[in-house]
Parts: structure tokens; sequence; C-alpha cells
């Protein structure tokens, strides 16, 4: 018994050690691809490829950053990986049975692109919450930013903001316009449906409803944050 759990107890140490060195490493590497990615290459019979550019934080568009904030986690420059009031929101309307969005934050889904398997299970929620706390205490808001742009599926097989520029409007990430930027950040909720361009009365929506947010909370820098 003692042998069991002095296996178990270096198997712990090992997976919080390698977790750890994993995370620093990110911090400073591009992402070369996430567990989704494989999954999705293995789940799709049509196309054994994905569309996926790495591009820096500087090479992208401030609109689609504010864009994403905007539409995803408005508090993500104040929270510290999670947002409290959102998950008691989302928690109260799942008990009566309502659907709505999750009060995932950025970095949650940043922690769980990057390092975890999109499945719903207690075990995966809970290992987010433990990277969600790495990659707060050693990234920079910046960096968390980055990395969830450069990995989040943002259509059928398509990865990262540069990958969907050129896929929905024929350009780079760095020359996406306000309504361009507004238009891909309408479709995160379900990329594998919903398209950017053109868009359907329903995005065009959202699209609306996010560039007036956009307008509202001005230009940001983020570097400011670091």
């Amino acid at each position: 018994m003692k042998k069991l759990f002095r296996f178990f107890g270096k198997l712990l140490l090992w997976s919080i050690i390698l977790s750890i060195g994993f995370v620093v490493l990110y911090k400073y590497i591009p992402i070369p691809g996430t567990p989704l990615m494989a999954i999705r290459y293995f789940e799709d019979n049509e196309s054994k490829m994905w569309e996926h550019n790495w591009v820096p934080i500087e090479n992208m568009s401030e609109h689609i950053q504010l864009a994403v904030i905007c539409s995803e986690d408005q508090k993500f420059l104040d929270h510290n990986g999670f947002d409290i009031e959102a998950i008691e929101k989302a928690y109260e309307y799942n008990k009566k049975g309502k659907r709505i969005r999750g009060g995932s934050t950025i970095s949650q889904q940043t922690a769980k692109n990057v390092f975890l398997w999109p499945e719903r299970s207690w075990l995966r929620k809970g290992l987010e919450t433990y990277f969600t706390f790495l990659i707060e205490n050693i990234w920079s808001k910046e960096r968390i930013l980055e990395v969830y742009l450069n990995s989040i599926e943002m259509g059928p097989n398509i990865y990262g903001v540069d990958a969907a520029a050129q896929h929905w409007f024929n350009k780079t990430a760095a020359n996406l316009s306000a309504y361009e930027a507004a238009a891909i950040a309408s479709i995160l909720p379900n990329p594998r449906t919903y398209r950017a361009n053109p868009a359907t009365n329903y995005i065009q929506k959202r699209k609306q409803w996010i560039v007036k947010q956009m307008q509202f909370y001005g230009e940001f820098n983020l570097k400011t944050q670091k």
C-alpha cells in the first residue's frame, strides 16, 4: 500500500512539474497545435487539413482584439481568470433548464483550448481551473489574449484570427476592419455552424451589437496590462 501511495505521489508531483513547465514554455513560443485540432483531424471525414497561421498580437488589428473581448469576456482585463458573477448567473439559469452561454472567461477558454479536451466533465473543469490559475500567474494578459486569438476555432477547420481573416474576408488579421472583426467574433459561440461572411440575419444582429460594445468601450492597449 505504501508503494502504491508513493507511486501516485510521484505521479502527481511529476504531473505538476510538467504542467508548469509547459505553461512556462508556451509563454515564449508559438503554440503549434491544440488537442481540439487533433480531435477534429480524426473526426472530419471530408478534410484532413486545417487552416492555422500563428501571428504575434502586434500583427493583429486592434479591432479583432476588442471585438473578441466585447463579445466573449468584457471583464477580461480586470478579473484574475474567473468571472464569479457570470459563473453564478450561468449556474442559476442552468438549474432552470434554460440555455445560455457559459460563464467561462477568455482565460478559461485559453486553458481549455491549449491544454485540455473539449468534453464536459468535472475532471476537465477541475483541470481547466488549475491551468487557468497557472496562465493567469505566469503569462501576461496580452499573452493570454494572443494565445487565445491564435488557437480558437473560427470556422470548420479554421483556427486563429489570421486564418479566419483570410478565409472569411481574404485579408490578413492586421487589416481587419471593425465590422469584419465583429463579424468573426459573432460566430464564436458556434463557429462550425455560423458564417461570418455572408452573415445571416442572426449574425448580422450579433455583429451590430458587438460593434456598439466596441464603440462604448473604445480602443484599448493591452501593453499597459503587462
